[in-house]
């Protein structure tokens, strides 16, 4: 059993998920430690899970060689510069889910020098079933990274990113993708509908048809393209369907909506520097 102290900063949902996750695998959980402010958080994290909650983040942090930082982007300068003397004393590895907010900007925060890890989930991962982006600075060796990826993995699938710069086409990508689905999902019930079938039924057979087509994705390995041609017969309902999407510009709308979702990525980093 892992009895590596970690540190989580902020007891939300992200952080939730990853603690439920880590115990599952086997992580002590006396060796996990909260620090959340919201008194009934704290009560819930440790009746469900038997962690160690503090109210501080330097209460919480002492002695620990992993911080998970899980708190909103707008508060992340306040508690890394709360942290400071702490980090610099202890060179901990920071691990941080904060959308937007660069590894320099926390090393800064920190007081410099510090090992930082900038990760990015999405929504999934509260059901242990994220998709994470990583990008590590110059100063996170090779076990820590070995460590912020076990740590991530706890929710789901890690991958890691070369240039940070390409967090923000992560972020567009696989961290809002959910919503797209959902988008997609909303969209085909309510064509559903239109064409006469009940709103339940419809609802039913929209969610297993996304269900079965991401599952086919995952597990028989073949590339969506393929997946794709062997559905579409020629002359069939599918090509009809399918003619349609590309006739409105289905490619160039995606291809647009993830490049606005990087650029406000890029906005939002600027905006917390």
């Amino acid at each position: 059993m892992d009895r590596h102290p970690i540190t989580f900063i902020g007891g939300g949902n992200m952080a939730r998920s990853l603690i439920g996750g880590l115990i599952a695998r086997g992580h002590a959980p006396e060796a996990l430690r909260v620090a959340e402010p919201v008194e009934a958080l704290r009560e819930a994290l440790a009746s469900d899970f038997g962690v160690r909650v503090r109210a501080t983040g330097v209460e919480a942090a002492a002695g620990a060689g992993t911080w998970l930082l899980a708190v909103k982007p707008q508060v992340m300068r306040s508690v890394c510069e709360s942290l400071a003397p702490l980090a610099q004393a202890q060179r901990p590895l920071l691990v941080s889910i904060a959308a937007g907010i660069t590894t320099a900007q926390i090393d800064q925060w920190l007081g410099g020098d510090q090992a930082v890890v900038r990760s990015m989930p999405n929504t999934p991962a509260l059901l242990g079933a994220g998709a994470t982006g990583l990008f590590a600075n110059g100063r996170v060796s090779l076990a820590q990274r070995k460590a912020a990826e076990t740590l991530m993995q706890a929710a789901g699938i890690t991958a890691w990113i070369p240039d940070e710069g390409l967090m923000d086409a992560v972020t567009a990508v696989s961290g809002s993708g959910p919503a797209y689905a959902f988008l997609l999902a909303e969209a085909m019930q309510a064509a559903g509908v239109a064409q006469g079938l009940a709103p339940e039924t419809a609802r039913v057979l929209v969610l297993q048809t996304l269900l079965g087509a991401a599952r086919m994705l995952s597990e028989s390995g073949e590339p969506a393209a393929v997946l794709r041609q062997r559905v579409t017969s020629p002359g069939g309902t599918t090509q009809a369907a399918l003619e349609t999407f590309e006739a409105s510009g289905f490619r160039q709308l995606v291809d647009q909506a993830i490049a606005a979702a990087t650029r406000r990525g890029r906005e939002l980093a600027a905006g917390n520097g």
